[in-house]
């Protein structure tokens, strides 16, 4: 009965993993397809990235019915039931970042929209699918640090913020600068600012799942990082 229950423990696990690693797989296509409708730009693209977003959502909600099932039936203890409160968490925060996705998508008609006549293309926004490169692969790196209860790879993940944070920094001042001076451009690069910000919050919610990821490994909390970054906040 005791190696039954295991077997059956491990299976549950099993499955939450690959939920999530389901969920992170559709997150970041999601950032990339958003990416390439911002580049073209493509609306067609970018509404089917926003309606793409209601499958992570359904995930999402398998693994907070499974994790509560397997705290009610199996009764984990120690690390198994800090894994399962892990994955119950880090399945939120990949739903926020397909939300992320989905709000970059959103910007798309509206950046094609003030640029109809193809004469005012901003030239940084070719800086923009670098910065989401260097996030989704934050949250990819996150999610497989999950998958194997690699505490040092989490932390890799939590030190690789700041290189995004400066990235984001960087890009800050260089779409305010080129604002300034291209005025035309003025309602194109409020939508591309608002962009960065949220490739810059996928990897806070990148470093967020490494942090619960170490977490649940190790049954201590990672030391506080630095949250550095300009100061341009999106309003929603």
């Amino acid at each position: 009965m005791v190696e039954h229950t295991v077997k059956a423990f491990d299976a549950d696990i099993g499955q939450l993993r690959g939920m999530i690693s389901q969920m992170g797989g559709l997150a970041e296509d999601a950032i990339g397809l958003a990416m390439q409708a911002l580049a073209r730009p493509d609306p067609e693209l970018a509404a089917r990235v926003r309606a793409d977003d209601k499958a992570i959502d359904a995930i999402e909600a398998e693994v907070e019915r499974l994790a509560v099932r397997i705290i009610a039936l199996r009764a984990p203890m120690a690390v198994d039931l800090r894994e399962v409160v892990a994955a119950l968490k880090i399945a939120a925060v990949v739903e926020r970042i397909g939300d992320y996705a989905k709000n970059i998508a959103k910007r798309v008609p509206m950046i094609a929209s003030t640029n109809e006549g193809g004469d005012h293309r901003i030239e940084p926004i070719s800086l923009l699918p670098s910065m989401a490169r260097m996030a989704s692969d934050m949250v990819r790196r996150a999610l497989d640090a999950f998958a194997a209860r690699d505490a040092e790879a989490a932390i890799r993940v939590v030190e690789s913020d700041a290189a995004l944070d400066d990235f984001y920094d960087s890009i800050f001042r260089t779409l305010v600068t080129y604002m300034v001076e291209n005025p035309r451009t003025i309602s194109q690069v409020a939508h591309l600012l608002f962009v960065a910000k949220n490739l810059e919050r996928i990897g806070d919610h990148a470093t967020n799942v490494a942090e619960m990821v170490y977490f649940a490994a190790t049954g201590t909390q990672m030391a506080d990082r630095d949250r550095g970054g300009a100061n341009f906040e999106d309003k929603r």
